[in-house]
């Protein structure tokens, strides 16, 4: 849970910045929003929340 939280606040935080610079605009930040919602809501969601989840791992074991 805290992966995706922090997944969520990350692209939110991209988003604003995109926004805000001019990169992307309202409209396309709403359909790449849209586009989530409705994503979340097939049969994709597992298979891209084990490949979120398996980077995280790999993320998180390495070593500085």
């Amino acid at each position: 849970m805290a992966i995706s939280i922090s997944v969520v606040l990350l692209l939110l935080l991209l988003t604003v910045i995109f926004v805000r610079n001019s990169g992307l605009k309202l409209g396309h930040a709403i359909i790449c929003v849209l586009l989530g919602f409705f994503l979340a809501g097939t049969s994709m969601a597992p298979t891209i929340q084990d490949g979120i989840d398996s980077t995280a791992n790999v993320v998180s074991s390495l070593q500085p």
